[in-house]
């Protein structure tokens, strides 16, 4: 747990259990969350930015430290909410636990927690584009397609290794990916963490054994781990989406700085790539401010742009 973690996650654990009762059942409608472009300007200041975040999720875990380095520099306090799910993070977000979840998959992947929570979120946009869910074995593994899976139960000892239980990639995988090519008498979808599915990725290339996991882009793994994409050619794994900053209700009222920099910032694939490489592999836990930082002085002009030093 982050040293930056307050009082909120005490309040958020103690009622996690309400919340993930209530959380997967999802509201009906239309969204209705607002879509911010720093309406509350420079002249809504605070002191202090409260990020809520799955450490498991490195894409979260990164955008966490660059937004704390970024904050940092420009005189805000930052404090972190470490959260084990998807469910209790929207609420905690809804609830105004959270200030800012800097990594969401809001438009597709957990478009159920937008439906239930969206009319207490403000929306300040996408800062990348193309995110997509997969399902992925070892580039040696003699199949190509999600279709192929079916018939081909014994290679997988009958088991899809998933991710936790409350992510919309779980939620999709055996709601739609199972059911739309006839997968679910012969598998069973194994839901654990991310480290626990990659620590089994990582046993069965060590052993060349065949093994199909849950998997996503943008994410590390891709690149560190010979793997391949299955294709998905009835697209149950949904459209590619955009990864999103969500704030809690009457954020850019009251840290217009802060929603206007979120709002306009952008990342290239190549730039998220390196980030999170050098977050959780070439610096890791206990050094993310070191790798925070070494990204930037790579990306000078993001940091003139972020850390206000132009």
């Amino acid at each position: 747990m982050s040293t930056h973690t307050t009082r909120r996650g005490v309040r958020l654990a103690a009622g996690m259990a309400a919340i993930a009762l209530t959380a997967t059942a999802c509201g009906g409608g239309e969204d209705e969350n607002t879509d911010v472009s720093a309406s509350g300007g420079d002249s809504a200041t605070c002191d202090s930015v409260t990020l809520g975040f799955i450490p498991s999720w490195t894409d979260g875990l990164s955008m966490a430290h660059l937004w704390q380095d970024v904050l940092e520099s420009r005189g805000y306090e930052v404090e972190f909410e470490e959260i084990a799910d998807a469910a209790p993070l929207y609420a905690g977000l809804a609830g105004g636990d959270v200030d800012v979840y800097p990594s969401a998959w809001s438009e597709v992947t957990h478009a159920d927690y937008m439906a239930e929570y969206g009319d207490q979120i403000e929306d300040l946009g996408a800062w990348y584009e193309g995110a997509v869910l997969t399902l992925a074995v070892p580039e040696y593994t003699d199949i190509d397609s999600i279709e192929d899976l079916a018939g081909n139960a014994d290679m997988f000892g009958g088991q899809i290794i998933g991710i936790e239980p409350g992510a919309g990639l779980t939620r999709t995988t055996k709601e739609s990916v199972m059911p739309g090519y006839g997968l679910t008498d012969s598998y069973t979808l194994v839901e654990s963490s991310t480290t626990a599915m990659l620590a089994e990725l990582q046993a069965a290339i060590d052993a060349e054994e065949d093994i199909v996991v849950t998997l996503w882009r943008p994410f590390w793994a891709n690149s560190q781990f010979p793997v391949k994409d299955l294709e998905d050619p009835q697209g149950t794994l949904g459209e590619p989406e955009g990864l999103h900053n969500l704030a809690r209700a009457g954020f850019s009222e009251d840290c217009g700085e802060v929603a206007e920099l979120m709002s306009d910032f952008t990342l290239t694939d190549e730039q998220y790539g390196s980030l999170e490489n050098l977050v959780v592999n070439e610096y890791g836990e206990g050094q993310y401010a070191e790798a925070v930082d070494a990204w930037f002085e790579e990306n000078p002009d993001v940091a003139d742009t972020l850390r206000g030093e132009s």
